[in-house]
């Protein structure tokens, strides 16, 4: 799916109005009809008043048009539209408060021009935001901040139209939460706004969800975006079912430098979920000392020794694999970080992609000159503590995603930014966001998890850029697996492993 900033959005509106020959209060109603279902559902399971805040702009007249159909379906909300002196609104918003008036009558309807009261809310009670949406660019004045945080202070659920009012449709920096609804879901008009996805606002977007088909599709296809979120259909087309006369010569081969004393269990968890990825061949190259654990831990796997017995001292690639990682529990030794620089080198060289991940992006920040020797096409794997490590101390999420998208570029690199909403940055700066995923992954060794997968699927024949993403939403996914069977806080990385197989079978069925 593509993700369109807000001037994209604008052009977009205005295509499909020039299109369909529709009027924007008439895209208006749409929205209004799917904001009333979609409150109507949350209603569902959370019985409770409605409460609904309609601001002078799109935003409200959305709002109020979703708050007349839920009074016509029997849920009488409570509405607070502002037009403060009377003169704010605009013209759509003012229909949309006749429109309400006209089919539900005063009651339970106040037009705040002036001076306010704030309602008594509480647990019971679902508010709806409709104060700012994509139209506010701007931090929220000083009346609007009390209001907001009075809203959020209410313990009440909360659904936001369009955007949590007080968060730009883009996103920006130094905002302060507090002055931003806490949205517990949010309704996106026709696509999702970028805003839903740095890692600080997920508290403040909550769940969101896309209205469906306000925009006509020509005038979205006209558009060309520079970011897009990895769906299921995009990944069940690069994992097709696999055909009856096949061998585990079909599948590739792959090898995994990783481990040292004491923190084999990176290396097993990498091996073992480069195996589930579907990977016909995989070794993994460790010390002497992990010769038992893998043996045991991964007897699918093949175990190559190092010829030393506490650390890697050698990454040379003694056979022709389709796929090479390296990293996790490798460790910073010396010794180690001289045979990475070395295998970089003739690597480089030969434009051979390798995918780059824990202490080996550990090993690059004690060693920075060896950025130019990352082989153009591969694929590193940092959290934002190891990306901030070698690039430098970014300010928040932003600034990160966009030093990730310079160097992505120069290097001709992907960089798998992991985190809330994972982002796979690609060399041609484009930036695909993943879909799935749980807070049960914030658990140790899940990124050595998501490396062997990418690993296993560029073995199978996948570009990386490609092997990227499928890996990074099929890991979501085992998570999300693992959780139902463990819980939030039970998932350990041999869940999600032990899950993989589940997801990729439940995305191409």
């Amino acid at each position: 799916m593509k993700l369109y900033t807000y001037p994209q959005i604008q052009a977009i509106e205005a295509a499909t109005l020039a299109e369909t020959g529709m009027t924007a209060a008439a895209l208006d109603e749409h929205f209004g009809a799917g904001a009333a279902a979609a409150i109507g559902a949350a209603l569902a399971d959370y019985r409770c008043n409605v409460v609904v805040f309609a601001g002078p702009g799109r935003c409200g007249a959305i709002a109020l048009a979703a708050a007349r159909m839920l009074a016509t379906d029997g849920r009488r909300p409570s509405v607070f539209f502002f037009n403060i002196r009377g003169t704010t609104a605009t013209a759509e918003t003012v229909a949309a408060r006749d429109a309400y008036l006209q089919t539900c009558g005063q009651e339970g309807f106040q037009e705040v021009t002036g001076t306010f009261s704030m309602p008594d809310l509480s647990g019971r009670d679902l508010v709806v935001d409709g104060l700012f949406g994509s139209e506010m660019q701007r931090p929220l004045g000083g009346a609007y901040q009390a209001l907001v945080q009075r809203i959020n202070e209410s313990g009440a659920r909360i659904v936001a139209i369009d955007m949590p009012s007080g968060l730009p449709a883009d996103g920006a920096p130094g905002l302060i939460n507090r002055n931003i609804i806490h949205a517990d879901i949010t309704l996106a008009l026709g696509a999702p706004r970028l805003a839903y996805f740095p890692p600080e606002n997920a508290e403040l977007v909550g769940q969101w969800q896309t209205l469906e088909g306000g925009f006509s599709r020509s005038a979205t296809a006209a558009v060309e975006a520079d970011y897009f979120l990895i769906e299921r259909k995009q990944v069940r087309r690069l994992l097709p079912a696999r055909r009856p006369d096949t061998s585990k010569a079909d599948y590739g081969s792959a090898v995994i430098f990783a481990g040292s004393y004491g923190m084999m269990g990176a290396a097993l968890l990498a091996t073992r979920a480069a195996v589930r990825s579907g990977c016909g061949k995989v070794t993994c190259h460790a010390p002497r000392c992990g010769y038992y654990v893998m043996q045991s831990g991964a007897p699918e796997a093949l175990f190559e020794a190092d010829s030393d017995n506490f650390n890697i001292h050698e990454i040379e690639l003694r056979r022709n694999y389709n796929a090479v990682a390296i990293g996790p529990g490798l460790g910073t030794a010396d010794t180690t970080v001289d045979a990475l620089e070395s295998f970089l080198k003739v690597a480089n060289s030969n434009s051979r992609a390798v995918v780059l991940d824990a202490d080996a992006l550990n090993c690059i920040a004690l060693r920075p000159t060896m950025l130019d020797y990352i082989p153009v096409r591969s694929v590193i794997t940092p959290h934002a503590g190891e990306f901030d490590r070698i690039f430098g101390r970014q300010p928040g999420s932003d600034a990160r995603l966009a030093k990730a998208i310079e160097v992505a570029m120069f290097h001709q690199i992907i960089i798998v930014l992991k985190g809330h909403n994972t982002a796979v940055v690609r060399p041609d700066g484009k930036v695909c966001y993943n879909s799935t995923g749980t807070p049960a992954l914030a658990t140790a060794g899940t990124g050595d998890v998501l490396t062997g997968v990418i690993a296993g699927f560029m073995a199978q024949g996948l570009n990386p850029e490609l092997a990227a993403s499928a890996a990074v939403y099929v890991h979501g996914l085992a998570g999300s697996l693992a959780e139902k069977t463990h819980g939030s806080y039970g998932v350990a990385a041999g869940d999600v492993v032990d899950n993989i197989g589940r997801a990729i079978a439940s995305i191409i069925k």
